[in-house]
């Protein structure tokens, strides 16, 4: 009988296309019955002790040199809040705060007890203050951050949103309670300078806050907040705005008010000049004025050393505890041949 021609190739391309589209399938079964071609390593005594092993040989000199060069930072705290309310208030600190009419001049002395290289950076410490708080957190409109009065929308913002009609710029809480107090750094007779440039990141100097957007009606409303904005600087350069929008995670947070780019010596006295503005007794809250040097690593932080020498402690105690066992109760291998993995490489 004659096969035509045609159809011999068609049944052909049609077998071929069956055979090629069944390919996609069997990979499919392969990748869900975990039958595919991998690494399966087997994990003897020996590695598992050797592994155990390596990683804290590895992990305790490591957290040495990081506690190390942690130590190495040189760190002042002073807690001034309640240092600076005179004693006639201290039974009512919050009254004293809330009362304008009040200067909140404040006089603080810090004696340096080592060598402080410059940079010398100044922090203000909030500790009880939950900018992570979900309503505080969205009260806040990025959009207007960037392009200012061209967007209208600032429902985000209450119940900071308007003032005498317009929206509040920048409006939100977050913006409102901007942190106010002020610091001058005197040490002998002469001023140290303290550089408040580049404190922010410049990812949000430069795409988050608007160079043309100025906060023109900021502060002057009937309730006054925390620190007032310059209406002649825009919001991309206003840096402890900046700083301060960026909320912190957890309720005690440090946040760079600026440097000082001079070294101070053992035994120097520095004298601090402050502005006792910041309500933090309202809410139980406490503040702390700080000067720290920095490392590699940052600023002072003995946790990640600590953390490290204690994984690799653990790690050594478990290698030899596993190791005793070992010696105690060795249990004979099992035969690789019979793996699962290794069944079908024997059969074929």
């Amino acid at each position: 009988m004659d096969v035509d021609e045609g159809s011999t190739s068609g049944a052909s391309i049609g077998a071929q296309s069956t055979q090629s589209n069944s390919r996609p399938h069997k990979a499919i079964y392969q990748f869900t019955q975990q039958s595919l071609p991998a690494c399966k390593p087997v994990l003897t005594p020996a590695w598992v002790i050797g592994t155990f092993l390596v990683m804290g040989i590895v992990f305790i000199p490591t957290g040495f040199i990081t506690l190390r060069t942690s130590r190495k930072v040189v760190e002042i705290v002073d807690h001034y809040d309640t240092e600076c309310i005179p004693e006639s208030f201290r039974s009512n600190k919050v009254a004293y705060m809330k009362d304008s009419s009040i200067h909140k001049n404040c006089s603080r002395f810090l004696k340096i007890e080592k060598h402080m290289k410059a940079p010398i950076h100044i922090y203000y410490q909030l500790d009880n203050y939950y900018q992570n708080h979900r309503r505080y957190v969205k009260s806040r409109s990025d959009q207007q951050l960037l392009h200012g009065l061209q967007y209208n929308d600032t429902s985000s913002c209450q119940p900071e949103e308007f003032n005498n009609g317009l929206p509040i710029v920048p409006c939100g809480l977050i913006a409102w309670s901007l942190f106010n107090d002020t610091y001058k750094f005197i040490r002998g007779r002469s001023e140290l300078k303290v550089n408040r440039k580049n404190i922010a990141w410049k990812s949000d100097r430069d795409h988050k806050f608007g160079k043309h957007v100025y906060p023109f009606n900021f502060q002057n409303g009937t309730l006054i907040g925390g620190k007032r904005l310059d209406p002649t600087v825009p919001l991309s350069d206003q840096e402890d705005l900046i700083v301060w929008m960026r909320t912190a995670a957890l309720p005690s947070f440090r946040k760079l008010y600026g440097r000082i780019e001079e070294d101070l010596e053992a035994d120097d006295v520095v004298v601090v000049k402050l502005m006792n503005n910041y309500n933090t007794h309202s809410f139980g809250g406490k503040k702390k004025l700080i000067l720290s040097t920095s490392s590699w690593l940052g600023g002072k932080n003995d946790f990640l050393g600590a953390a490290y020498i204690f994984v690799g402690t653990s790690c050594i105690f478990i290698s030899l505890v596993f190791l005793l066992l070992h010696m105690k109760n060795p249990r004979p291998y099992g035969e690789i041949s019979y793996l699962s993995w290794n069944k079908k490489s024997i059969s074929s």
